[in-house]
């Protein structure tokens, strides 16, 4: 069973978030795996242990990407691929066509990819990429079972449960409860730096900055602002609700 891990590096959650210049400054910023797409990653590596076959992990990103290809490698994975980009402006529709085009000439079983990246949370991605390889997709997994060319898949569907039955191949996305990502071990680490790892650019996709061009542009990055200290009412109940009438009407401008 050959299976396909997309992932993404992404700042780490607990990161201070800097705008320098209009963009977001990435000066000693720590990346980490997407932790969505870590659920991918141990789903992958637990059906390949049950099924046999390989699991190949797979980014769109700078050289720095290759570290969270590592560590997907730790935990497990058979092979890395990244695409690099370089200066080539990506959105998501960029990002799908280019994995499409990795995976054209590809034998898979299954795809797997987090729900949403932490960094943008557009959950765009996957679907995309479904599209460009003409196979069906169910997003928001929280459990999958493979058999006889077949995947029985749950999801979740706004706080209730949809239990789908699909043919191979597929892609999925996962949620929150899939499982538990298992840490890279220490043999782990030292196996993952013997693997291979497969670097490619857009040349060798054969795909033209058209075929790629991104359909979204950011036209202005700004934090949120800075919010102010609330206010705590004193008094008598009555007097409370009148003086919070008042605000509501002058300050907020709500009412």
């Amino acid at each position: 069973m050959n299976i396909i891990v997309c992932l993404k590096q992404t700042f780490d959650t607990e990161e201070k978030i800097v705008i320098q210049g209009g963009a977001i400054s990435e000066d000693g910023v720590e990346f980490i795996v997407n932790p969505y797409d870590e659920y991918a990653v141990e789903e992958a590596i637990k059906l390949r242990d049950e099924h046999g076959g390989e699991v190949t992990v797979l980014t769109v990103g700078p050289e720095r990407a290759e570290s969270a290809l590592r560590t997907a490698l730790a935990m497990g994975a058979d092979k890395a691929v990244i695409v690099d980009p370089e200066d080539l402006p990506c959105d998501e529709f960029s990002v799908a066509k280019i994995i499409a085009a990795v995976l054209k000439d590809r034998e898979y079983d299954l795809i797997i990819g987090g729900n949403m990246a932490v960094d943008n949370g557009s959950g765009q991605v996957g679907p995309r990429l479904a599209e460009e390889l003409g196979i069906p997709q169910v997003t928001t997994i929280t459990k999958i079972e493979v058999d006889s060319g077949k995947a029985t898949i749950e999801r979740d569907v706004e706080g209730d449960l949809e239990v789908i039955e699909v043919s191979l191949p597929v892609l999925v996305t996962a949620q929150q409860g899939l499982n538990e990502p298992r840490y890279p071990s220490l043999p782990g680490i030292m196996k993952a730096k013997k693997k291979p790892m497969e670097r490619l650019t857009i040349d060798d996709l054969g795909l033209g900055e058209d075929d790629v061009k991104a359909k979204t542009t950011a036209t202005e990055l700004y934090l949120p602002p800075k919010k102010e200290a609330g206010r705590i009412l004193s008094g008598e109940i009555a007097d409370q609700v009148k003086e919070l009438v008042q605000l509501l009407r002058t300050e907020a401008k709500v009412i």
